[in-house]
């Protein structure tokens, strides 16, 4: 399993890895417990950890780099529990990453970054400089993350798209004219 490979899914704690897509969902495991499951579309959004961005004071930064300082602050600051009081989680993130922007990433979500990065690393899946060489050279986001929504909903906007494009020139497109309604005729009593 690849870091690019695992997603957050709506909805659902912890993170998954996401095996396969459908025109109406997703087949994902779950990292935790290894058990599969179909997650459909309408309920559910997908997201993969490689392209969420955490709000820092100055550029955001991609949620993998503040994971790698997480890991490289190991040695010397113990991690957080996710249940200890705001305030330790708080003075935790500003000693492992100065730059947060306290202001718009909330407590919620450092308590989903702790919890997600102490499933990764009991997974073994902490291999952020694979992730971090192949980010640069592919500009794309991988193909197998996206979910289709609808199927129905494309195809009539196609199909509305179609109609409203008009002729190339020099092709005049004929269009059957409308029959005027008989006209009713006035009767005089």
């Amino acid at each position: 399993m690849q870091y690019r490979e695992i997603v957050s899914v709506t909805g659902l704690s912890g993170l998954y890895q996401l095996l396969t897509t459908k025109s109406d969902g997703a087949i994902v495991r779950n990292i935790g417990d290894k058990t599969t499951k179909f997650i459909s579309a309408r309920q559910h959004n997908v997201t993969p950890l490689e392209s969420i961005e955490v709000y820092t004071t100055s550029d955001n930064v991609r949620l993998h780099n503040v994971f790698q300082s997480m890991q490289q602050s190991e040695a010397t600051t113990p991690l957080a529990d996710p249940k200890s009081s705001n305030d330790v989680i708080k003075g935790y993130f500003r000693v492992v990453f100065p730059d947060f922007d306290e202001e718009r990433v909330y407590v919620s979500d450092m308590k989903k970054m702790l919890k997600w990065y102490e499933l990764l690393k009991a997974n073994d899946l902490l291999n952020f400089d694979v992730a971090a060489e192949e980010a640069p050279a592919t500009e794309e986001a991988p193909a197998a993350v996206e979910v289709p929504a609808e199927e129905k909903p494309a195809k009539k906007a196609a199909a509305k798209k179609k109609k409203a494009e008009p002729a190339a020139e020099g092709e005049a497109e004929e269009k059957p004219a409308k029959k005027a309604a008989p006209k009713k005729k006035k009767t005089e009593e």
